[in-house]
């Protein structure tokens, strides 16, 4: 693994926590400007004996929080920092099953919880309406944490699970120690998914409008696990993925409401749909783009097949101390399954910034 870093840190930060000592190179990035950058392999973050086994989470816990039965898994000590990992879209808990051990090794309370419409997780009502609008989903999260009595914690993410992640560091700062995102700043808004994209770009957006469709409401239904493994294979080109893996994270998408969750937060980005009453508030500041002051990483893999915007469109969003990390070595849309090395360092490195 070969990382790329760059820096943007005001002049009390902290140190980086761990003995390595990361070199500098100067470098110019576009509409970033002049920065410091970092080259360097990280020291590997390693579990010790009798950690929970990278491949298995174990029994799964559950709390009622929100709207939701959230189903989690949590690894490490009860009492140590709080880590919350949010997987994205069409993944699973099991994006972080190598991610966790390493982070529970050094101390942290790691909890990593399905989705609304994933895995375990279900609503507490029929009657609730099956919402996959961004601030639900960010909802979700405080209502998470609020149910566990957690007051603050360092929060990571890639697709879907970055938005939230974002969303949260922006909306409710003080719940948030640190803030690893995948892919950056992904928060958008209605107004912004109606302009139209220059054709290239529309391409790798097929699926959104696929999902517009009703023979894409039925093409998903039917083949839900086909098209997931063709996205991840899209997503991650690079990225050797056996059948067991994505078998069991593929289950996950037979929750009973994940295709109702999934067509709901595509053709609200497109404007087809609204969102509930009770979200207006929170999407009316998310439309502005809100800056995110916490201490964040964003990275980058260099094989990244999914849509996803260039770091120096979106570094400016980030006022506080921050990075962005490039991962090279064919690390493609799913970074913390295909180099949980490079993202638990980046989860250690934030909580340091």
């Amino acid at each position: 693994m070969k990382m790329n870093v760059l820096s943007k840190k005001n002049d009390s930060r902290r140190r980086f926590f761990g003995p390595s000592v990361l070199a500098f190179a100067l470098m110019q990035l576009g509409a970033l400007g002049a920065a410091n950058a970092q080259a360097a392999t990280p020291e590997p973050v390693v579990a010790s004996a009798g950690t929970l086994k990278s491949d298995s989470f174990g029994p799964l816990k559950h709390v009622n929080a929100g709207l939701l039965k959230v189903a989690y898994a949590e690894v490490g000590p009860a009492d140590g920092p709080v880590v919350i990992l949010l997987h994205g879209w069409p993944y699973d808990i099991h994006s972080y099953s190598e991610v966790a051990p390493l982070l529970a090794a050094k101390g942290y309370r790691v909890l990593i919880p399905y989705a609304r419409g994933y895995g375990d997780t279900h609503f507490l009502s029929d009657k609730t309406v099956r919402n996959g609008q961004p601030a639900a989903l960010a909802s979700d999260v405080i209502d998470f944490m609020d149910a566990l009595k957690i007051k603050k914690a360092v929060l990571g993410g890639y697709d879907w699970g970055a938005r939230s992640a974002d969303i949260v560091s922006a909306l409710w700062p003080e719940r948030v120690e640190a803030l690893v995102s995948v892919s950056g700043y992904l928060i958008g808004n209605q107004a912004a998914g109606k302009n139209p994209l220059p054709p290239k770009a529309e391409l790798q957006w097929w699926y959104q409008f696929y999902f517009a469709t009703e023979r894409g409401q039925a093409g998903y239904e039917k083949n839900r696990h086909d098209f997931a493994k063709l996205i991840w294979e899209l997503a991650s080109p690079k990225w050797t993925f056996d059948d067991a893996t994505f078998d069991r994270s593929a289950a996950a998408l037979e929750n009973p409401d994940h295709v109702a969750i999934t067509l709901f937060n595509y053709r609200w980005r497109l404007g087809m749909i609204q969102g509930e009453p009770q979200y207006e508030a929170l999407e009316q500041r998310l439309a502005k783009a809100p800056v995110i002051t916490v201490p964040t990483i964003t990275m980058e893999g260099d094989a990244n097949g999914a849509p996803h915007p260039a770091p120096e469109d979106y570094a400016k969003r980030f006022t506080g101390k921050y990075e962005f990390r490039l991962i090279n070595g064919g690390i493609g849309h799913n970074l913390p399954q295909e180099d949980p090395q490079a993202f638990a360092k980046a989860i250690i490195d934030a909580d340091h910034l």
